[in-house]
Parts: structure tokens; sequence; C-alpha cells
């Protein structure tokens, strides 16, 4: 069986990780036959926000403890994460990606990304094993990939130019495809970029999973 690692930044899309994103991946990697396990990082993230209201709460939370919120308390530090045990990797979208994982919500294209997390996405691809992007997450793609890699991160120009300004060749995309760099191996899908309905995000999320077990 294949077993599929799962990246999370936190839990709740405007500050870690896209819950319906991420709950849609661990079901479609589990119909198409296989397992999966997640991780996060041990850090606090950026800031807390009220799903509610929109307002940013003055406290602090911690990506794993929050992330373990999604995995039902079976997840780890991503620092435990051995590459070696897995054959593919997936990282759901969320604002988190982009505040916690990332500084591409405030830098764009002058942003850094967590180097624990840039060498776990180094190590996959070092050892040429397929990697999905959802939704933000192909902001990545540039400080991870080599330059030119194919990425999709929906259709909004800015966002889109700030991408390619990292170093990923960004093709604009439907909500229920992906783009699919053969050499990189490396798959992106805009999801909730793009999506009105968790049934738009579930097409493209299944969509790049199968493009992913295609890989393999």
């Amino acid at each position: 069986m294949k077993k599929i690692a799962i990246i999370l930044s936190g839990c709740g899309v405007y500050d870690g990780a896209e819950i319906h994103e991420s709950v849609l991946t661990m079901l479609h990697i589990e119909q198409f036959g296989a397992s999966y396990e997640c991780f996060a990082p041990n850090i606090q993230q950026y800031h807390v926000i009220n799903h509610l209201t929109g307002e940013e709460h003055a406290q602090q939370r911690n990506v794993l403890e929050e992330a373990a919120r999604i995995a039902r308390g079976d997840i780890k530090d991503l620092s435990s994460l051995n590459v070696s045990n897995f054959d593919a990797l997936v990282i759901p979208g969320g604002f988190g990606v982009a505040k916690n994982l990332s500084s591409f919500a405030f830098e764009g294209a002058q942003s850094t990304i967590l180097e624990s997390l840039k060498q776990c996405c180094q190590s996959f691809a070092q050892q040429h094993k397929p990697i999905a992007y959802l939704c933000i997450a192909p902001a990545l793609i540039g400080h991870i990939h080599p330059q030119g890699t194919l990425a999709t991160i929906g259709n909004d120009e800015e966002t889109a130019t700030a991408t390619e300004q990292l170093g990923a060749k960004h093709v604009t995309c439907g909500v229920d495809d992906v783009v699919v760099d053969e050499q990189q191996k490396v798959i992106s899908t805009p999801a909730y970029m793009l999506a009105g309905s968790i049934t738009q995000a579930s097409s493209g999320i299944q969509k790049a999973l199968k493009a992913l077990f295609d890989i393999l």
C-alpha cells in the first residue's frame, strides 16, 4: 500500500490549514487505496483569527497543536518526518501556508519559507517522489523546485505574478483541473483559490491526487 505524507499548517482557512481541503485530501487518498500520515511544524502560528468575525485575536496558538484538531490527534512534528517512509507528499492550502509555513501573505515575491519545510520538500524531490500543492500552497514551489517548474494558483493576476517572481512558471487553471510538471513530479490545483463550493474543491483535489498516483 502506498503511503502519503500530509503537511498541515494549523487549523482554519484564515490562519491555518484549510479544513475542507485537508479532509478531502485524506478522503481521496484512502479512496485511491493508499494510507496517509499527518505532520505539522511545532511552531507558534503567525496570528489567530476569529473565523466568525474575521477579527484578529490577541493570543497565541501552536501550529502542531491546532493541526492536531484536523488529524484527530494522529499527527507528528514535521521534524520527525522520514521521507524514506513515504511515496509522496501533499500540502493542502489555507492561509497558514502563506503565514505559518512561509511569509507569502505579507511579502509576496520577497517571501521566505520555513527552513524545515523546504528541506523536507526538497528531500522528496531529490528522491524523485511526487508532491501535490493545493490552493495557495503552490506559492511554495518557487522556493523548493528548480526555476520554471510549472504551477497554478488559480487566476488571480497579482498572486500569479508573485509566484512567477519566486521562480515558478504559472499556468492559469480551472477549479476542476490540475497542472502537472512531469519532469519535476509537481502537481498543483486551485481548490479554494477558485472553488465556490466543497464539491468544486473536491473535484480538483481528486484530480490532483489521481495525477499524483499516476506518477507513482
